[in-house]
């Protein structure tokens, strides 16, 4: 199929093709998400990581004890002062603009065949599934435990792994906080997802400019399969999250990173920590780019509830049964983005 980007420069482009159009009476419309939200973006809770890294043993707790508050209210927050250089950060953006600027032919050498595939490139989420096509193009890469990048353009490859590095570090360093709130050791989420060995997907997302907003839809209300998603955009709104039944804009801070809970910390966490839906508008005056990092366990890593959060006795039984991260992602691959239907499959208290 055609990517949203060849549809969105071509010349006069007054309309959408029918393939993309979503009917206007579905969820998408049946919250404001807009007036009634001015200002929401400021409630979204903001994470200093360098008092959590260097801060006293008092400034340290708070910054822990603020994790598990955001967690548990939003599965969203802002991370400032991560350690991630600024100047790298923007190389990336301006990489990931260049690889969805080059020729159509030298894309689809990366056309998306399979979930596991080290690269792929692609429209929509999975075509095959869906009957009205999302107003995205993506680029997908594996880039941990075996690191990939594409050939072109040929600085790829060295800003990504730069980048890729930078961030593993910062995702340790919050897990290690996300444990502690969960009343567990520091390590505790390092070994039982077999972070050494994580399975790591790279993902920049591109929403072209669209002629007809209204019609179209970024992505769909969704949850994250992995653990922890890390996202940095290009500062265009589009993210909007739910959060106490009404859609929330969020406009990250410049330079902050936006964090957000996947389904299998709500699996460990048995259900204490929820992946939250999200979903991506989009807009008929500019691209917008968003790039993620989702952050799982390994492959191998069998995935349920920590033991030290679950107890019988105290009504607190387990909420999810147990299953190995790669065949969560297999069935992902196999269904259609649509809030969390996976997760929900795997829940054993409704």
């Amino acid at each position: 199929m055609a990517s949203v980007k060849s549809i969105a420069d071509s010349p006069n482009l007054t309309s959408i093709p029918s393939s993309f159009i979503f009917a206007t009476d579905d969820s998408f419309d049946d919250v404001a998400a807009d007036a009634s939200l001015q200002g929401a973006e400021d409630s979204i809770p903001i994470i200093d990581l360098s008092l959590l890294i260097n801060g006293t043993p008092q400034q340290r707790a708070k910054v822990v004890n603020e994790l598990g508050k955001a967690c548990e209210d939003w599965g969203f927050f802002m991370v400032v002062n991560h350690g991630v250089e600024e100047k790298l950060m923007k190389d990336l953006m301006e990489i990931c603009v260049e690889f969805f600027e080059l020729k159509e032919e030298e894309k689809r050498e990366y056309e998306t065949k399979h979930v596991l595939d080290p690269i792929r490139y692609g429209t929509s989420f999975n075509p095959k599934m869906e009957k009205a096509f999302f107003w995205r193009d993506y680029l997908k890469i594996m880039v941990h435990p075996k690191f990939h990048a594409p050939t072109k353009p040929t600085r790829f490859r060295g800003i990504l792994e730069e980048y890729c590095t930078s961030v593993r570090e910062m995702t340790r360093e919050l897990l290690r906080g996300i444990s502690e709130s969960l009343g567990l050791e520091g390590c505790f989420l390092e070994k039982a997802t077999d972070l050494e060995s994580s399975l790591i997907l790279f993902a920049a997302n591109l929403y072209p400019p669209c002629p007809q907003p209204e019609l179209a839809r970024g992505l769909p209300s969704h949850s994250d399969l992995c653990l922890l998603t890390i996202l940095l955009t290009n500062q265009i709104a589009g993210l909007q999250i739910l959060h106490h039944d009404k859609w929330f804009n969020v406009n990250p801070i410049p330079n902050s990173f936006i964090i957000n809970v996947g389904d299998q910390l709500e699996i460990l966490s048995n259900g204490k920590y929820e992946s939250v839906l999200h979903r991506a508008k989009v807009n008929d005056k500019a691209t917008r780019i968003s790039i993620g990092m989702a952050v799982g366990p390994s492959h191998e890593t069998v995935v349920g509830p920590a033991p030290q959060l679950v107890n019988e006795d105290t009504n607190n039984p387990p909420m999810f049964k147990s299953i190995k991260y790669k065949d969560y992602m297999e069935i992902m691959q196999s269904s259609q983005l649509q809030e969390k239907s996976i997760l929900d499959r795997f829940r054993l208290h409704l």
